[in-house]
C-alpha cells in the first residue's frame, strides 16, 4: 500500500470513494509481493499495481464492483484457474488480491496510519480478508507497538490478532494469519492479512569518494535510507552526495558505535566500506563484524583483503565473524565505473537476501522469485 498512501490520503480526505487491491498471499513464481497495492478511483485513475500488468484489467473491472456494491472480495488469480489467459497471468504463479472499498467513513484511523508511516513509525494494518460473517469482512485494526485503533469485533480476536500483528511487525513480515471465527488460536475460519510499515532498512556507506556517490544513488533506488560517514569533513559534505538522505563527519569506527548502541541498526542494515585505508577500515571492520547486520562489505584487492583479514584477527575476530565479510566487495559482473560497481554491490546485497546464486537466469532452471533468505550467521 505504501506506493498509493498519498493518493489514497489525498482522495478520501478529499471525501472520495476508492477502490483499493492489495496482493495478500502469492504462490510459486508471482510477479508483485504481498502488500503490493492499486488504487482506482471513482473518475477511472488508476495507480499502482498488483501483477505488474498482468491482471490490473480484471483488478480494475473488480474494484469498481466493489465501490458500487461496498462488498469486499477476495479473488485469486493464476495459472491454475480456467480463466488464466483471459485475466493474463502467465507467469506461472498465482495471487490472491483482497478488493475493498474505502472512504473517510470506512477508514477514519487512515490520517494516523499515513502520518506514522510518514515519520518512520513502526505500523501495521490488520485486515480480515475472510470470515463466514459478512459483517465482520473488512473489518481492521492499526497496531502500533504501543497502541491499537479499531476493531474486528470480539475482544478475543482484538486481542489474539494484536499480538500476533506486533510479532510480525518487529519482525517486518506481511503476510496471512489464520484463526477460528471468533479469533481462536486453533481451528478456521477468519484470515487476517497483516500489513507491517516499519522503517526503510539502512544503508551506511562509509569513504566519501566517487564510488561512494554511485552507491548513495543505487541504495536511495532500492529504498534503503543511506547515510555517507566519513573523517574528512573536506570531502563528507550535502553537496557531494545529494542521494544520501545525511551526511557525517565522524570517525566510521565511532559512528557506527554510537549507532548500534542507540538501537538505530538492524538485521536489515547494510554496511559497505568503501574507504581503502587500514586506519579507518579495520576498526570499522571489527565492530560491524560484531554486530548482527545484514551485510558488511569491504572494498578492495584481494592483497588488501588478505592484508586486512591478518589485521582484523590479530585484534581478535573469530573466523565465524570473518566469514560474514563480503571483501572484495560485489558480485563478478567486470565492473570498471563507480556506477557499475554500485550495481555489482547492490546485487550482492540483493543475492544475499533473496538467496540468489547470481547466475544468468537464461542459464539456470528453478523458480525466477525466491523466498527471503536468512544468511547462515543470523540463526547462530
Amino acid at each position: 500500500m505504501r506506493e498509493v498512501l498519498a493518493q489514497l490520503v489525498t482522495r478520501v480526505a478529499n471525501g472520495e470513494t476508492v477502490g483499493l487491491g492489495t496482493v495478500v498471499g502469492t504462490f510459486r513464481s508471482a510477479p508483485r509481493a504481498p502488500g503490493a497495492a492499486m488504487l482506482v478511483a471513482a473518475d477511472g485513475t488508476v495507480s499502482g499495481s498488483v501483477s505488474g500488468g498482468c491482471v490490473e484489467g480484471a483488478v480494475y473491472e473488480l474494484a469498481q464492483q466493489v465501490m458500487a456494491d461496498d462488498t469486499p472480495v477476495l479473488q485469486r488469480y493464476g495459472v491454475s484457474d480456467d480463466d488464466a489467459f483471459a485475466v493474463g497471468l502467465t507467469c506461472g504463479g498465482i495471487i490472491d488480491v483482497y478488493v475493498e472499498r474505502v472512504d473517510a467513513a470506512g477508514f477514519p484511523e487512515l490520517p494516523e496510519l499515513a502520518a506514522s508511516i510518514a515519520a518512520d513509525e513502526p505500523v501495521a494494518v490488520a485486515t480480515v480478508v475472510e470470515h463466514p460473517d459478512p459483517d465482520r469482512l473488512g473489518r481492521r485494526l492499526v497496531v502500533w507497538p504501543d497502541r491499537v485503533a479499531g476493531a474486528l469485533g470480539s475482544d478475543r480476536a482484538d486481542d489474539a490478532v494484536t499480538a500476533d500483528a506486533r510479532g510480525m511487525l518487529a519482525g517486518g513480515r506481511v503476510g496471512l494469519l489464520h484463526y477460528g471465527p471468533d479469533g481462536q488460536r486453533r481451528g478456521e475460519g477468519m484470515t487476517v492479512f497483516v500489513n507491517s510499515f516499519e522503517p526503510p532498512p539502512r544503508m551506511l556507506v562509509f569513504g566519501a569518494i566517487d564510488f561512494a556517490a554511485a552507491m548513495a544513488r543505487l541504495g536511495a533506488y532500492l529504498g534503503y535510507r543511506v547515510t555517507v560517514c566519513d573523517a574528512r569533513p573536506v570531502f563528507a559534505t550535502a553537496a557531494r552526495f545529494p542521494d544520501a538522505d545525511e551526511v557525517v563527519v565522524d570517525w566510521p569506527h565511532r559512528y557506527l558505535a554510537a549507532e548500534a548502541e542507540a538501537g538505530r541498526l538492524d538485521r536489515r542494515t547494510v554496511v559497505t566500506v568503501l574507504t581503502h585505508d587500514p586506519k579507518f577500515d579495520v576498526p570499522l571492520l571489527e565492530a560491524a563484524l560484531r554486530l548482527d547486520l545484514g551485510y558488511v562489505g569491504a572494498m578492495g584487492s584481494r592483497r588488501t583483503h588478505a592484508d586486512r583479514l591478518a589485521r582484523l584477527r590479530e585484534n581478535g575476530v573469530t573466523e565465524a565473524q570473518l566469514a560474514r565479510l563480503s571483501s572484495p566487495i560485489g558480485l563478478d559482473l567486470g565492473a570498471r565505473t563507480p556506477e557499475e560497481t554500485a550495481v555489482s554491490i547492490a546485487a550482492e546485497i540483493i543475492a544475499l537476501r533473496w538467496g540468489g546464486a547470481g547466475d544468468r537466469l537464461s542459464l539456470v532452471d528453478g523458480p525466477i522469485h525466491h523466498e527471503e533468505a536468512q544468511p547462515a550467521w543470523l540463526s547462530e
